[in-house]
């Protein structure tokens, strides 16, 4: 398998540090608010890396965290801390805006069919670790206090820019680090900020009541899980300056090893060209777009676009996916659901030569740095070769091959549920709107009788029917 790394900019052949073992580390959410589709396009395209190398038979760690303190909202060493600042919002205290936002961020990817990384550390839960990493920077001559703040010095650490391709003298102040009279040098960024007494976010430090600046809790929370070397750090592309760019002098200052083998990068959900985002106030919630889509088409939809690649959203490219997804499940319907048997006949010549054609076009995609678009491209031929097939020889062993082989690519791999998509909440609704014109039919023409049965038999099934004023129906999903 050959992936992307963002630090060499080439495709290289992957080889973790101590095979069959794979430490993989990615950026997780900063829970202040509910999750946009560009949060889905991110967690989905690592949640599909996680699943291939286990598939391949590797031994993943797989560490995503919570940032629940320290991220400002300037991205750098100023302004507000978030979760704060929508705590004030909300008339909350901190740690109940952090909880409230983990816990719709993990329901929304449950809906997404993600699963689970093997350890989701809070910032917040780790500051001892934070505080320790502070003291040997300090000690090594990379860090240095000023009345309560601690900085890190970019100058004495020559590989800073490495990731970002930036060069010291091109870091002009300003740019994305704030001017700060206490720093040596404007480029330097906080490892630890002094609290004032309106912070309510703080904890008692070796220099003076504070909390950690954001860079630091990646590489305190990666290398307390994992060690000083990750086999694969991941996270958006707007992460890679200042924020995987510091990780790196931090972990590496402190270690003098190699901190990260493998980077890698997803691109961005853009609308109309621009990047989507929460400062920018052009997202879409995920909750808002699962009351149109079932999350399996938003699934599809992130899966159809490389993770390297931009997304651009629109409602036509959705419906494009849940049309996509529609062929899917109804080729799974298609093939049963029968226990698989151990007694059960080989396929046919020609499904057997399907299935090895389909996995070996699928496998070769998905070596070639995760290119989904072209691995979904296999299975859509699995469907149009397989439905041909079927329709000259619809034999049991041959819908069974054909189940096993879809299970594993879509559902295994890509973590597609075929079973749990067949209708949308938009679809049960435009159901339950057509059920309506026919009710009110059968009313108009005095066949009350009939209405009848059919409000009684839509009861059993889980839908209420009531009559309104004029002669009206309203049906509605209970």
């Amino acid at each position: 398998m050959k992936l992307y790394n963002s630090l060499t900019r080439q495709k290289e052949e992957f080889e973790p540090l101590s095979k069959p073992y794979v430490g993989v580390y990615v950026c997780g959410p900063t829970v202040y608010s509910h999750s946009h589709l560009g949060h889905a396009k991110s967690y989905v395209s690592f949640d599909v890396l996680i699943r291939y190398l286990r598939y391949l038979g590797y031994s993943v760690l797989y560490i995503q965290n919570i940032t629940d303190v320290g991220h400002l909202t300037d991205d750098a060493d100023s302004g507000e801390d978030k979760i704060e600042k929508q705590a004030r919002l909300e008339k909350l205290e901190p740690m109940q805006i952090a909880e409230k936002y983990t816990r719709s961020y993990f329901d929304d990817m449950d809906a997404l069919g993600i699963l689970r990384p093997d350890v989701s550390p809070r910032a917040s839960g780790h500051i001892p670790e934070q505080i320790e990493l502070i003291k040997v920077l300090i000690e090594s001559g990379h860090a240095y206090e000023v009345d309560g703040y601690v900085y890190y010095s970019v100058s004495s650490f020559p590989g800073y820019g490495k990731l970002s391709g930036r060069k010291l003298d091109e870091l002009l102040p300003g740019a994305r680090v704030s001017i700060d009279s206490a720093k040596k040098d404007p480029k330097d960024f906080a490892l630890w900020k002094k609290a004032g007494d309106d912070h309510m976010l703080k904890w008692n430090s070796p220099w003076g009541w504070g909390y950690p600046g954001w860079h630091l809790e990646c590489s305190a929370m990666s290398m307390r899980y994992i060690g000083e070397t990750l086999d694969i750090h991941g996270g958006g592309l707007e992460n890679i300056f200042p924020h995987h760019e510091s990780e790196i002098a931090q972990s590496e200052g402190a270690n003098g090893k190699q901190f990260v083998r493998y980077w890698l990068h997803n691109n961005m959900v853009t609308v109309d060209g621009q990047k989507m985002g929460k400062s920018l106030g052009n997202f879409t919630l995920l909750k808002d777009i699962f009351e149109k889509f079932h999350p399996m088409v938003v699934r599809l939809y992130i899966l159809r676009s490389h993770y390297r690649s931009p997304l651009d959203f629109s409602d036509m490219g959705l419906g494009s996916a849940k049309s996509a997804l529609e062929r899917l499940t109804i080729f799974r319907k298609r093939l049963g659901h029968q226990p698989i048997e151990t007694t059960v006949e080989q396929p046919s010549t020609g499904t057997a030569a399907l299935i090895e054609t389909v996995k070996a076009a699928f496998l070769e995609s998905m070596n070639d740095d995760l290119n989904t678009p072209g691995a979904l491209a296999s299975i859509f031929e699995l469907i149009r070769a397989g439905n041909a097939l079927l329709d000259s020889d619809d034999s049991l062993a041959d819908k069974v091959a054909l189940a096993v082989i879809l299970d594993e690519l879509a559902g295994e791999i890509f973590g597609l549920d075929l079973t749990s998509c067949d209708s949308s909440a938009a679809d049960t609704r435009e159901l339950c709107d057509v059920l309506v014109e026919v009710r009110e039919a059968l009313r108009e023409n005095r066949l009350f009788e009939a209405a009848d049965r059919m409000r009684d038999r839509l009861e059993e099934i889980g839908y209420s029917a009531r009559d309104l004023p004029g002669g009206k129906s309203e049906i509605t999903s209970k």
